[in-house]
């Protein structure tokens, strides 16, 4: 069966968008980590668009190769993505989907999925709220049930404590994650519950030291990256969720529960991200967290599906498919 290509330049949390689009689509699919090589790594990725198709795949560097047969339909995340994305999309005549604001024209892809913080619009955009992602009752259910057994005894109310880290935006220093542990710590006493804390790839590992230290005389469970990684599991048992403010992708997770998040702010500043939790809490799916935990509901966050019909029309895999908005660029 002819497959998806996810395009990206590695980054965990864009491949994880790209697999979850692909997943509901329902293509099989194929990881592709991708960057410029040679002199086309010093051309600003605007400008490389100008670079012919062809000239673009072979000066490039791939975890397998960009050869034929080439993909019905390539997802593409993130703008480092964009040129290699189009160029497969050209010579291989794919249905080309690009994940957030791509920087270009619009008409270049058949279809964006931009969330709604990046205030990109175009006839062929469809508006997510937050991040696409793969959080659903089935995989919550399936992850829940095999690690039920190891927190059995473990007290309610349960707290999912969701960690970022470095970005270029933000910080989360050894100190902040001490003095954050020591809020999650004072909040586990004083309601009886229990911490269930897993770290990202970008927690530096004093910092996750740090967070743990300070919780060691509650109740708690934290990852420390061996064996499987319990995030999925932690979300479906957890009764709310802390998630810390640097990741879009974490949060929209989070809030496809319909449980109670709250966002841990850290050290540093992004306008675009700002808009992004304004719009989560006008929602009412997020609330700062302040030390305490409270019960509420809302709709979970999740527009991947909306995002994978239009692409199941437009490539025909459903009866009497309709078309959809964009087009080839061929």
């Amino acid at each position: 069966m002819p497959e998806t290509w996810i395009v990206t330049d590695g980054a965990v949390g864009m491949e994880a968008q790209g697999i979850a689009v692909a997943q509901a689509v329902g293509l099989p699919y194929t990881l592709k980590r991708v960057r410029p090589a040679g002199p086309l790594r010093l051309i600003p990725t605007r400008f490389q668009l100008l670079v012919p198709a062809r000239a673009r795949l072979a000066a490039s560097e791939a975890s397998t190769p960009l050869t034929p047969p080439w993909p019905r339909l390539v997802i593409s995340i993130g703008r480092r993505s964009v040129p290699l994305a189009l160029a497969i999309k050209r010579i291989g005549s794919a249905y080309g989907l690009h994940i957030q604001n791509p920087k270009v024209p619009a008409h270049l892809f058949d279809l964006i999925a931009a969330p709604v913080h990046d205030d990109f619009d175009g006839p062929n955009v469809i508006t997510t709220f937050g991040a696409v992602h793969g959080v659903t009752a089935d995989r919550l259910a399936e992850a829940g049930a095999r690690f039920a057994p190891q927190i059995a005894d473990l007290p309610h109310p349960r707290i999912a404590v969701l960690l970022g880290g470095e970005s270029r935006a933000f910080k989360f220093p050894p100190e902040t994650g001490a003095r954050f542990g020591e809020a999650l710590a004072t909040l586990a006493r004083g309601c009886g519950g229990t911490l269930l804390v897993t770290p990202s790839r970008r927690t530096r590992p004093e910092t996750l030291s740090a967070v743990a230290g300070a919780v060691k005389d509650v109740p708690h469970v934290v990852w420390d990256g061996t064996g499987e990684n319990p995030y999925f599991a932690f979300l479906s048992l957890a009764d709310a969720i802390v998630v810390t403010e640097d990741s879009v992708n974490m949060v929209t997770e989070a809030t496809g529960t319909g449980k109670p998040v709250y966002i841990q702010p850290l050290p540093g500043k992004s306008t675009r991200l700002a808009r992004f939790h304004a719009l989560m809490r006008q929602r009412g799916a997020t609330r700062p967290f302040e030390g305490h935990i409270e019960a509420w509901t809302y709709a979970p966050v999740n527009d991947t599906e909306a995002v994978a019909a239009h692409i199941r029309r437009a490539l025909g895999l459903v009866p009497d498919a309709a078309p959809v908005v964009g087009r080839h660029d061929k």
